[in-house]
Parts: structure tokens; sequence; C-alpha cells
């Protein structure tokens, strides 16, 4: 008995190695075409179920394709609702592994072919000089020690079928949630559904469980799936938090769904075995359900995406996320403009005030690093074009010429306060460059040229006077800098640098100042409807 326990770890152990060398040469013999095929093929959920489908089918790893995704979505190049189609394909492309093992590694001798296989992969590998051919070679020994581990599971688990029985380890009678569990603890344990289901399979068709039950343990294994993307997400965005949630969220709903009508599927698959003329196998049962079930879920939620989108937006919101929610832009109102200033206004004075809080976090913040302010500046962005789609939507017939220049001037505040948005950064980077030992001497005027930008945004009003001062200061600077490189204090290349970042800095103080003679359109109309009764 214990021979055999650890002839089906070595045997797990070959497998889940094999897997790896599988994932890690076909994914890096593509390169670049998976990220184009994931960041390029997904503008409608039908087409990214697709290729989170084919992806998955390539690189035989759901929970490697899950996790690029969940990276995609933090970089902001994929949405929540392009992200789930992929999930529900990759789903669907897991069952891949089990039609392998099912309609190969049960139909004939497995060392016939792998042992071949193993050699020419081997020698690839060895022999190549190419980068890419590596990769292939290295995926093709992948797949013949994948076959290996597979013929080691299936001779261990079925001569050792028969002590299993008679010792009571696994009976029919636990019941199908007692099989689930087993089949979702064996995938988050070996974190790869397709190695718990490798063993579903040879274990079902080694006699060792009936049908119904490996049926279950096969839903366990759809589901403990999800701990990959779960684990990934832990500090991850919102985004990706959502999208681990949607994830898991789906994979229970589909098994749920699959354990219901578990008797009416068995029977299909027993229909479609007799119809497509598929061998009687258990394992080509077992594989033909996890299609059929996996496709079944897909099928009923690829037409909620969008609304699932929606629900999972409402979870994990973060600061940020709300501060970008416009929260006074009423769409009722888009068809009399002279209501909808006094929305615009409210928006606008929350566009300021999150504008001057990002620039204040920018200078004041110790030990600040660009990933800190990107998600602020991210919010201030999309608040910024809220409220610009917003007056864009506005109806312009008979539009007051009071009206329009009140909107006018919004729209061009906000331009100035998205120039200036672009450009917190590069004052994060000014201030870094200023603390190393290379301008100590030019310690009091960075000192200064921050105090007078403090000011500067600190103010409500505009402020000549103070941005004349910035001014100074910043020339002040540039020809220190200059003097600097010229006497070969420091490097040409970091003087640049200095040089790049005071220009950007000089434009959002430039921006800002503009940003302050905004005025509320409320304010402007009444003005104007009092020189007209006065005239």
């Amino acid at each position: 008995m214990l021979s055999s326990v650890f002839q089906v770890l070595g045997g797990l152990a070959l497998f889940l190695l094999a897997m790896e060398m599988m994932t890690n040469g076909l994914k890096n013999a593509a390169g670049h075409h998976l990220r184009h095929m994931l960041g390029h093929w997904t503008r409608t959920p039908l087409r990214a179920l697709f290729a989170g489908f084919v992806i998955t089918g390539i690189v035989q790893h759901s929970g490697a394709v899950t996790v690029a995704t969940i990276g995609f979505v933090n970089a902001g190049l994929m949405t929540l609702a392009q992200s789930l189609g992929v999930v529900f394909g990759s789903n669907i492309g897991t069952t891949m592994t089990g039609w392998l093992v099912s309609l190969i590694g049960f139909g004939f001798k497995i060392e016939a072919m792998a042992l071949p296989l193993l050699a020419a992969g081997v020698g690839f590998k060895l022999v190549s000089r190419n980068p890419r051919n590596q990769f292939l070679g290295e995926a093709l020994a992948g797949f013949a020690l994948f076959f290996l581990g597979l013929s080691i599971l299936k001779t261990a688990l079925e001569s050792s079928a028969l002590g299993f029985q008679n010792g009571h380890l696994i009976n029919a009678d636990y019941g199908l949630p007692a099989f689930m569990l087993i089949g979702l603890l064996a995938t988050v344990l070996t974190q790869s559904s397709s190695a718990a289901l490798a063993i579903v399979l040879t274990a079902a068709a080694g006699g060792l469980i009936p049908l119904d039950n490996a049926a279950a343990a096969v839903i366990g294994a759809n589901l403990g799936s999800t701990s990959t993307a779960a684990l990934s997400a832990l500090k991850a965005t919102a985004n990706a938090r959502r999208l681990a949630t949607g994830h898991i969220l789906f994979n229970l709903v589909t098994g749920v769904i699959a354990l219901l009508v578990l008797p009416a599927m068995l029977w299909l698959v027993n229909t479609l075995t007799n119809l497509l003329d598929l061998e009687a196998n258990p394992a080509v049962s077992l594989a033909l359900f996890h299609t059929l079930f996996n496709v079944l879920g897909a099928a009923i939620m690829l037409p909620f995406t969008q609304p699932f989108a929606r629900f999972l937006g409402r979870l994990f919101r973060s600061k940020e996320e709300d501060n970008a929610e416009p929260r006074y832009l009423d769409d009722t109102l888009v068809t009399t403009p002279e209501l909808a200033i006094g929305a615009v206004d409210q928006e606008m004075k929350r566009l300021i005030g999150h504008s001057r809080g990002l620039l204040r976090v920018c200078l004041d913040r110790e030990s600040l690093e660009e990933s800190d302010v990107r998600p602020k500046a991210d919010a201030v962005r999309n608040l910024n074009l809220a409220i610009t789609d917003y007056i864009g939507r506005l109806r312009a017939e008979k539009m007051h010429p009071s009206v329009v220049d009140a909107l006018t001037l919004s729209i061009r505040t906000c331009r100035y306060l998205a120039e200036a948005t672009e450009l917190t950064l590069h004052l994060v980077r000014l201030r870094a460059l200023a603390r190393r030992t290379d301008f100590e001497t030019l310690e009091s005027v960075f000192n200064r040229y921050f105090e007078v930008i403090r000011a500067l945004v600190a103010s409500e009003t505009p402020v000549p006077e103070q941005l004349q001062e910035a001014e100074t200061v910043y020339h002040q600077l540039k020809a220190a800098t200059l003097q600097k490189m010229i006497r070969r204090e420091f490097s040409s290349s970091l003087g640049a640098q200095v040089l790049d970042e005071l220009s950007a800095v000089r434009r959002l103080t430039d921006q800002w100042s503009k940003a302050l003679y905004w005025q509320d359109g409320v304010g402007l109309l009444n003005q104007s409807h009092d020189q007209a009764s006065a005239s």
C-alpha cells in the first residue's frame, strides 16, 4: 500500500512538472502573440470568450491565463467586462486537459509515444540556437512527461483500487458533496485543476470511484481552480479583486447548476457518447461532462456579462474611485443647459478640490512613490472626463450666449486641470532629484521653489505675483543646473533629466494658475441677467 502511495505521489509530481514545462515553454515561444490576443481579441464578450478558450487550450493552464488577465486589468488595458469573457472562455479551454487524458492517455500504450517525444523535445532544446525553438522543445518534452506521469498515475491507481476499496478509504457512500470537496482540495493543494482532473479521471477509469462521484469531484476541481486567481488578486487593484470574485462566482454558479442537474447531464453524456461513437470509458464520459457543464455555464452567463460587470463594479470600491464618480451630473438636465450649469459648477468645485489635493500630496508627502500617485491622478482624470463628456451632451439649440460663455470657461478649465494632472509625476520626480547629493548646494533654491508652488496651489484665486516668483526661481534653478553641467559636477544625462523635470513643473504651475481663473457659471449667468435688466 505504501509503495502505491509513493507511486501516486511520484506520478503526480511528474505530471505537475510536465504541466509547468508545457505552460512555460508555450508561453515563452508564443511571446507577444499571447499578449496581442489578450489585448486585442477581447473587444466583445464573445470574442473575449474565444480568446480565453484558445489561449488556455494552447498553454494548458487556466490559472496562468487568469493571472495574466488580472495583470491586464491591473494595468487598465482591459475592462472588467472584457476580462470576464476571457475567464468564461478559459474555463472551457481547461477542458482540453481532460480530453488529452481520456482520448490519448487511455487509448494505447503511452510509453510508445511519450519516450520518443521526450527524446525529440530534449534534443530540440539542446541543439537549437533559436530561443523560440528551445522553448518549443521544452514544451514538447513537457508534453511527453505529461503522458509519462499519467501512465504512472494510471498504473498506481489501478493496482491500488482494490486495496483502497477494501480499506474503506474511498467509499461511494460518502456522497456527492464529499467528492466535490475532495476535488476542490486536490486542486487547491496542487494549484492545478489539470492535475486534479488527471487524478479523478484515472481513478474513475481504474474503477476506484463510480462515475457520478467522479463527476462531483470534477465539479469541485473546477471550483478549486479559482484559488490561483484569488491568491494573485489579494494585493492587486480593486478591479483585479472584482475579476477574482467574478471568477469564483462564475465557477460556483456553474458548479451548483451542474450538481443540481447531475443525473440529467450524465444521461446526456451517455447519449452523446453513444451518438458520437466514443469509446465506452469513464474517462471519456467525464471529459465530455466537464466540457458540457463549462459550456453550459458560459452560455448562461455570457448574455449577462455587462450586468455582472456592473454588479462587480460596486464591490471593493476605493476612495479614489468614489472621488472619480460625478455626484451632481443629472442626465435629466441635459435638455436644459441653464439648469445643468448648477450641476456642472458643483462638479467643477470637486474637480478643483481633488486636483489641489493631488498637488499637495506630491509636494508634501515624504518618500512618495509614483505608484502612490497614479490612483489619485486616475480619479481626477476620470472626473475631468465625466464633466467634459456631460458638457458635450448638453443641448446647444437656442443656448443663451451667457450659458455658452460659462460652459466654455468650464471646458477650458478642465483642459488646464487635465494637463496639470498629467504633469504631477514630474513634480514627484523633481523632488526626488532635488534630494540627491549632487544638488546639495541648490537645496535652498529648490526649497524656495517648492514653497512658492505650495502657496500657488493653496490659493483660491489667481495670484500673478506668485506665478511670477515661481518663474524667477525656475530660471535660477535652470541657470545653476546648466552651470554645473558645464563644470562637469555631474553627468550631462542627469542635468538633462533635471532640466526636463523643471520644464514640466513650470508647465504644471502655469496650467494650475490658469485654472484659478474659473468662475461658477450660475454667478456669471446672474451677472449677465443683472446687466441685461439694468440696460
